[in-house]
């Protein structure tokens, strides 16, 4: 007779050797950490114009990614489709592997610096706290206390204890970046999203503020994209470019997309790429990075007389 078996209780599973355990932990899949940003056959357009299309991008945590080009080549736009602000016109796009969307945590956001207008009466403090609770209404008591160590720390973290309690207007643009840069941490993001935050700055302020956001991608594996005219300041710190330019683009390292070649397919022009002293020298663009502005447009001849363009034709995205 054969024995009898419990269909309702599950079969015990053999006991494997110490090898055989080793052989099925080496073909256990990994958990692994989704891409701070990724973009999939994205295209963003605005009626009849299209900005950029058939965009595939992963940005990894702790990557730091220049956006180049010129104005009106969607830049801003992708920061403001990232934020929720703009919808694709066709394609995907994740922040930690879940749909952009507004009002999303996971980003912090760094503008351009922007005079303060002297009548709002706002100080560092309060800038920096509307990145903890700016988007939503009311204020529980519990939460005070947190609230408060939580911007202290973030103010800490930039060295912008002496002047965090006086008034936005009266300070520097240098000092108010800071706070902006202070305010776009304070919530922990994975991912900081930069529009230009260098523009209108002296040299000595660029070099703290680039070096303010390397070090948050440093100590904590933020994700950084850094929309810039000028990428000398910060040439050391990118790992990645996304060059953008009449609805094309390259991705890849600096060696790779700063060059005369790559340039000039871009601009359908002959495009100057040279290093001076550890720096990019660009001439040719027509554009705001062009070394001699709207000057450099004048190496544009014959056919692609029509691709040559200054900034006062641009319309900013």
């Amino acid at each position: 007779m054969n024995p009898k078996i419990d269909l309702a209780t599950p079969l015990a599973a053999p006991k494997q050797t110490p090898a055989e355990q080793t052989t099925a932990a080496a073909h256990t899949p990994a958990r692994t950490t989704p891409p701070a940003v990724r973009l999939a056959g994205a295209r963003l357009s605005f009626g009849d114009r299209t900005l950029w299309q058939d965009l595939d991008l992963e940005i990894q945590p702790g990557e730091f990614v220049a956006v180049l080009g010129p104005n009106g080549s969607g830049k801003t736009s992708l920061l403001r489709m990232l934020l929720g602000q703009l919808s694709l016109s066709a394609g995907t796009a994740e922040i930690s592997g879940t749909p952009t969307r507004a009002g999303n945590p996971d980003i912090g956001y760094v503008p351009q610096q922007k005079t303060i207008d002297g009548g709002a009466q706002l100080r560092g403090v309060d800038l920096v706290g509307l990145g903890v609770d700016g988007h939503r209404w009311g204020l529980g008591f519990r939460n005070r206390k947190e609230r408060k160590r939580k911007v202290a720390q973030a103010i800490a973290d930039v060295g912008a204890e002496k002047y965090a309690h006086a008034p936005l207007d009266v300070l520097s643009g240098g000092e108010q970046q800071r706070l902006r840069v202070a305010q776009a941490l304070v919530g922990d993001p994975k991912v900081l999203l930069c529009d230009e935050p260098l523009l209108s700055l002296d040299l000595a302020n660029q070099r703290l503020v680039s070096e303010l956001i390397d070090k948050r991608r440093h100590t904590h594996d933020t994700a950084v994209l850094f929309v810039t005219h000028e990428i000398n300041p910060i040439l050391p710190l990118v790992d990645r470019v996304l060059y953008l330019v009449d609805g094309k683009f390259r991705i890849g390292t600096p060696d790779e997309v700063m060059t005369s070649e790559v340039l000039s397919e871009l601009y359908r022009t002959q495009v100057d790429v040279l290093r001076v002293r550890g720096r990019l020298v660009v001439v040719g663009t027509g554009d705001a990075m062009d070394a001699l502005g709207a000057d450099g447009a004048q190496h544009c001849h014959g056919e692609n007389a029509q691709h040559c363009h200054s900034d006062a034709d641009e319309v900013r995205s």
